[in-house]
């Protein structure tokens, strides 16, 4: 009796992780518990390099306490150069400083899995003129970075506060979302490494 029933498991049980990953006949692999929507549960901190006059001065690390609200929903499939095959969720991020509320950073991009080759991609744009893409091993924890020429940025940016670097480490535990992140800036002619990190908890 005792075999039987480890048989019965062994087969269920990768048909239910299985169709745990399908989000509208899409599947998503490690992504699909991602779609719907998240916020901030514990503290999270955004270090960046303050602005000209301010308190830090001119470079310094200015440290914001922040809330997020971040929401995925599935976005397309799509073939690259006949071989490739991805699937994509789209998500829209918006960061809050509590101190006042006062939106600080609107993010929106793709999070982009490749089941064949077990890679996810993040591919995003922020409104300061620059987009990054970052990319890495799929897993319930991953990490992901930009390759070389993964990052755009407009004419200024490159001349005053070049991206020259991104890495980003992202952590799907059921209702939990925990990632950190860290930006490579060269800007007042000296590099910064702007970095933001946080837990976010599924709401809908």
């Amino acid at each position: 009796m005792k075999k039987t029933i480890l048989s019965i498991a062994l087969i269920i049980s990768p048909f239910t992780f299985a169709q745990n990953t399908i989000v509208n006949g899409l599947d998503f692999g490690p992504l699909a518990p991602l779609v719907g929507t998240w916020k901030t549960s514990a503290s999270s901190i955004d270090v960046s390099p303050g602005r000209i006059n301010s308190s830090v001065g001119k470079g310094g690390p200015a440290v914001s306490p922040f809330y997020e609200i971040r929401t995925f929903e599935v976005a397309a499939d799509a073939t690259n150069a006949s071989e490739q095959y991805l699937v994509a969720l789209y998500y829209k991020q918006e960061v809050f400083r509590k101190s006042d509320n006062s939106k600080f950073h609107d993010q929106r991009g793709y999070l982009i899995y490749d089941k064949k080759n077990d890679m996810v991609y993040n591919s995003y744009c922020v409104p300061r003129a620059v987009c990054v893409l970052a990319e890495g091993k799929a897993g319930s924890k991953m990490t992901l970075t930009a390759p070389k020429r993964g990052v755009a940025e407009s004419s200024f940016m490159n001349k005053s506060a070049t991206t020259t670097d991104f890495s980003m480490t992202i952590e799907i535990k059921d209702d939990t979302f925990i990632y950190s992140q860290k930006i490579g800036l060269n800007i007042y002619g000296k590099p910064f490494a702007h970095t933001d990190s946080g837990i976010l908890k599924k709401v809908k």
